[in-house]
């Protein structure tokens, strides 16, 4: 056979023509799905929510509950994900007040996540729709174990219903903390740790030098779970009217823990199967049977009513302006990040319209630095115009910190605040290196301390260095708080030291003016400015640009990420990865910090 040759032009210019074409509709291809996505996301709001005339709201509870709508999107459902925020939960119960449309609330709590003080907000919000209007709140508790956050929600209901054979948990208040001295001295590894003077409850250092509970963390945190509890078992009791002590002699003897215990105590009023239940429903609801009922989803009603307000609002002219600080206190990041907290207040404070600002805070603090960065911003605002002050479920250390310049400060009486201390950690690896993987190193310096790094160990003189500023901005931090609170620089270092307080008990020692959730805070807002019916924008914005979020998702998807997903979705425990997290944080926890005790979590 012979061989026929083919011209190179014949091979060259088709090839070269047929992947000019696949390029042109590839690219047109593109261009029309990134046009559908960014079309898709121009709507940012949800659709118009239709409500029927005698619809009942259902209150499904579920998730983390954080202050604001939190946004994520899901790339394999190529769709966001919404949990809604406290601000739209507050501000639908709100409306759905005076809404002739809603009939009644069926409340159902699943695997709730949130904040001791952000349960209580709602269950307060529930029972003024209750109080407030002539509509029926009826709890149903399902599952196979009711956790004591969704019966103290559940509780504030006119009735309350128990699946037949679902375990109740009330045990009351507990803590554990985690120390990490033994597991340290193991891997070779020194923490040297300074406090401020005189901050022996600053004990978020502890778990790094000590294997247990100082005398002054335990006796802080038992006075701080026996506050909280007192107002939630007072809540409870006075809902299902009994006495408190009745209902604390139930739970240390556990005589609650099944649904006939429950029933026979009068913590429930029946035990009913869900059909059972849709049947009562139907009935409140004035229809023949469970499927004529009309249902409003509180998600969707939330977030409709609540981004209704905002554009509307956002159109016309705001006097009040809403700020939402949530997290730990950073430069940047997802947190209370000083660069955008103060662009914010910046904005807020040139804006002639705005005639007062609620700061709502929920932040263990963080970053010396940044609190210094956002405290200046909020006394320039403050020198313009009023602020006040809402504490969340925590506003201590640096969260209260950046509190101090405001005209008034409103908290929760189960809100953990003060921890007016200051901290650094400086960990000395150098052995462990050495000795663990072999690793040394050497240095050259024109100075005695040119090379300060965590692989030697702190000479005196560079430790007292450390510890002089540690003082100085732990005085800086006590004369803000003096000078905020019209106190003495003596009584503020009484009631510092690194204390964590109750909301109930700030009140007490001149930490706080007031207490009141959110929604107490905005009316007063309102009143002082003299316009009860004042216009209020909520920063954030709600507007979002959601193909921005994709672009940042995808920037965030590196290794690190990957990783730590990789080991969370593994069959690692929940505990142990609790541990993991805490552990891989230290890095983060070093430098100098106002930061309460983060391994304070009460079981609740």
């Amino acid at each position: 056979m012979t061989d026929t040759k083919i011209p190179f032009s014949r091979i060259f210019w088709p090839t070269l023509v047929a992947i000019g074409i696949a390029l042109s509709l590839g690219l047109v291809f593109f261009f029309l799905i990134l046009g559908g996505i960014i079309g898709s996301f121009s709507e940012f709001g949800p659709e118009p929510y239709a409500i029927e005339n005698k619809s009942i709201l259902h209150v499904t509870l579920k998730g983390t509950i954080q202050e604001k709508t939190n946004s994520e999107f899901d790339p394999s459902a190529f769709q966001f994900n919404e949990s809604v925020g406290l601000s739209d939960i507050l501000f639908a119960l709100d409306q759905a007040k005076s809404d002739d449309q809603i009939k009644g609330i069926y409340i159902d709590i699943d695997e709730l996540n949130c904040g001791i003080s952000t349960a209580r907000t709602i269950r307060q919000a529930l029972d003024d729709f209750k109080k407030s209007s002539d509509k029926f709140v009826i709890a149903y508790f399902q599952g196979e174990g009711i956790s004591q956050k969704e019966y103290y929600i559940g509780s504030v209901a006119d009735q309350c219903y128990a699946f037949p054979t679902s375990s109740f948990m009330l045990t009351g208040l507990g803590s554990e903390a985690v120390f990490f001295k033994k597991l340290l001295d193991k891997l070779e590894v020194e923490v040297q740790v300074i406090r401020g003077q005189n901050n022996d409850f600053k004990s978020a250092v502890e778990p790094f030098f000590l294997t247990g509970l100082s005398d002054s963390a335990r006796m802080q945190n038992q006075v701080l779970m026996s506050g909280i509890w007192n107002e939630l078992a007072a809540d409870i009791s006075s809902s299902r009217n009994i006495k408190t002590s009745d209902f604390n002699a139930w739970i240390n003897n556990m005589e609650v823990v099944n649904p006939e215990q429950a029933l026979a105590h009068k913590l429930v009023d029946g035990l009913l199967y869900k059909d059972e239940l849709m049947d009562k429903l139907a009935k409140k609801a004035c229809v023949s049977e469970s499927n004529d009922i009309k249902w409003a989803e509180l998600n969707d009603y939330a977030q409709n009513a609540f981004y209704e307000s905002q554009v509307l609002i956002q159109a016309e002219t705001a006097s009040v302006a809403v700020i939402l600080a949530e997290g730990e206190v950073a430069v940047d990041g997802d947190g209370v990040s000083s660069k955008k907290l103060c662009r914010l207040f910046e904005k807020v404070r040139n804006d002639d319209d705005i005639k007062a600002v609620v700061f709502r805070i929920n932040s263990p603090g963080g970053s010396a630095l940044a609190s210094e960065e956002i405290w200046r911003e909020v006394m320039l605002t403050q020198k313009k115009k009023k602020v006040y002050v809402s504490m969340g479920d925590v506003a201590a250390s640096g969260g209260y910190y950046i509190a101090t310049p405001a005209d008034r400060i409103f908290a929760e009486a189960t809100t953990i605040t003060g921890s007016i201390g200051v901290f650094g950690m400086i960990p000395y690896t150098g052995k462990m290196l050495e000795n663990k993987l072999g690793i040394t190193f050497d240095r050259v310096q024109t100075h005695n301390h040119s090379v300060m790094s965590t692989n030697r160990k702190l000479t005196p003189e560079e430790l007292a260095m450390v510890q002089n500023e540690v003082n100085g901005i732990y005085s800086q931090f006590m004369d803000r708080v003096a000078k905020g609170r019209s106190l003495s620089v003596a009584r503020v270092n009484q009631i510092a030291r690194g204390r964590v307080w109750t909301g109930k008990d700030a009140l007490a020692i001149g930490l706080v003016d007031e207490l009141g959730s959110l929604t107490d805070v905005i009316d007063f807002a309102k009143r002082e400015i003299k316009d009860k019916e004042a216009k209020v924008i909520y920063y954030p914005k709600v507007k979002e640009d959601k193909f921005s979020a994709i672009i940042k998702m995808i920037e965030q998807e590196n290794e690190e990420e990957e990783s730590r997903l990789h080991l969370k979705n593994s069959s690692l425990p929940n505990e142990l990865f609790e541990q993991y997290e805490r552990i891989k944080a230290i890095e983060s926890k070093m430098g100098v910090q106002m930061r309460m005790p983060y391994d304070l979590v009460f079981r609740f």
